[in-house]
């Protein structure tokens, strides 16, 4: 059996499952094979909320439809919750207690069996206090059960014609603020729209670090000679914003930038 087939036998296994599904590569795939797998039996879940940019909100309602998945965007109420909004180190545990509860309630309003999510086998390596939430509420992550990687999954989502197959990463925006300093809807947009500016001029890999009135943006290591060529539209771009102060991250991207300082 190929690496796919093995996750389609898998899923069909489990009868009927919601998937969480944001529109990156992880849970697009995972959505994807569930559908082979399953039909109708398979369902795409979008949480929406502040911390998900709009367009990708929209990107992930289009990706359903053109896979022709049964797909429900539902909004979450995360930011309700002030030991979230307070952004402590462990602020992913609440985000996904309120996400995959409501999935949850998804799941059984639609009589489906389990919900599944994209954590894969690279993910162990990042700080994520939200798998405590996955695992305290029963959410199943069969990419890493089955030992899937980050290649293993992009490998096989292009196989499958998936467009998404080389997006680059993308986590939630509530990622780009220091543990201490509190999430707010308005901050949340401020962000979007930054990360949007710079994303418009041609850069795809982009973070913008929200550090209260100063921001730290950070592109891919390749693309920092470019990012510093384009620097007076960067900077004249987010204090349209609202920042103060623009700085360059002369390293570039870094997963988890923010997880190492834990401030």
């Amino acid at each position: 059996m190929s690496t796919t087939e093995v996750l389609e036998a898998h899923l069909a296994g489990l009868e009927s499952v919601l998937v969480c599904f944001s529109g990156g590569v992880d849970s697009s795939y995972l959505l994807a094979v569930a559908h082979r797998a399953l039909g109708d039996r398979a369902v795409g879940f979008t949480a929406v909320s502040p911390s998900l940019p709009p367009e990708e909100a929209e990107a992930a309602r289009a990706l359903a439809a053109r896979l022709g998945v049964r797909h429900r965007s539902v909004s979450t109420h995360e930011l309700d919750d002030a030991r979230y909004t307070s952004n402590p180190v462990d602020r992913c545990y609440f985000c996904k207690t309120e996400v995959y509860g409501v999935a949850l309630a998804e799941a059984r309003a639609l009589e489906l069996a389990s919900v599944v999510d994209g954590f894969n086998r690279d993910d162990r390596g990042d700080h994520r206090p939200g798998r405590r939430a996955a695992k305290e509420l029963g959410v199943r992550s069969p990419l890493d059960q089955l030992g899937f990687d980050k290649a293993d999954i992009r490998r096989e989502a292009k196989a499958l014609g998936l467009g998404v197959w080389d997006k680059p990463a993308l986590a939630c925006l509530s990622s780009r603020f220091p543990y201490g300093l509190s999430i707010t809807p308005d901050r949340l947009g401020q962000v979007a729209r930054a990360e949007r500016a710079v994303r418009a001029m041609g850069f795809e890999v982009v973070r913008v670090r929200h550090h209260g009135q100063r921001a730290r943006v950070e592109v891919d290591a390749t693309e920092v000679p470019r990012l510093r060529t384009r620097w007076a539209e960067v900077d004249e771009a987010l204090r349209a914003c609202g920042y103060d102060e623009v700085e360059l991250e002369p390293q570039g991207y870094r997963r988890g930038a923010l997880n190492g300082a834990k401030r």
